[in-house]
This record gives C-alpha cells, sequence and structure tokens, in this order.
C-alpha cells in the first residue's frame, strides 16, 4: 500500500481539523520529517519519495510556529492508520532512547 504522510498526521499539537489522524494519546508533538523518515524505515516501510520542504494546504490558517514542513510517499504493508501509529510509537520510542544517551553522557 503506497500511501502520503505529512508530519501534521502524527503531530499532537494539532487539532483533527488541521489533519491530525492519530488518537491524542499516540500522537507525537512536532515531529520533523526526517524522524518519520527513519521510523518509517526502522519499521520495514519503504519511503519511495521524501519532500522536507513542502507545506500541507491545510495548515495554511494555522500559527506558523505550528506549521511542520514536509511530505512523504510511503510504501507499507498495512493501511494508512495503522502505519501511522506504529511509526508514531517508534518515534516515541527513538525519543526517550535518544534522552536516555544523554543523560548517560552528562554524568561521565
Amino acid at each position: 500500500m503506497k500511501f502520503v504522510v505529512w508530519p501534521n498526521e502524527i503531530d499532537g499539537r494539532i487539532s483533527r481539523k488541521y489533519g491530525r489522524i492519530v488518537r491524542k494519546e499516540v500522537a507525537v508533538d512536532g515531529p520533523t520529517p526526517l524522524e518519520i523518515r527513519d521510523a518509517a524505515e526502522i519499521l520495514g516501510m519503504k519511503v519511495v519519495e521524501f519532500y522536507p520542504d513542502k507545506l500541507n494546504p491545510r495548515l495554511s490558517g494555522l500559527d506558523e510556529n505550528l506549521r511542520t514542513r514536509g511530505m512523504m510517499r510511503i510504501e507499507s504493508p498495512y493501511p494508512k492508520g495503522k502505519s501511522l501509529r506504529m511509526i508514531a510509537e517508534k518515534i516515541r520510542e527513538l525519543r526517550a532512547r535518544k534522552r536516555k544517551s544523554s543523560r548517560k553522557r552528562r554524568k561521565k
């Protein structure tokens, strides 16, 4: 299955009116296109196209600091909703791992 993924679809700061698809509990605050790409690749999804500077037209009415640029076309064996949940959870896991490793470096 191929589909387009915009960062606002998994952004916890965005309302459903502006395109968030996943539940608020699953969503991630301010996901970057690179985080989404990395998470998708780790999960075995294929990023077919990647445009880090594109802006979702739905976000034109939003405050500038809530607009996250980026668009990618992903090929996944799962439907879009499930894929987005998996990507959001993986980003959360990667961020937690990154925080943990930065704490260890500070202690040394």
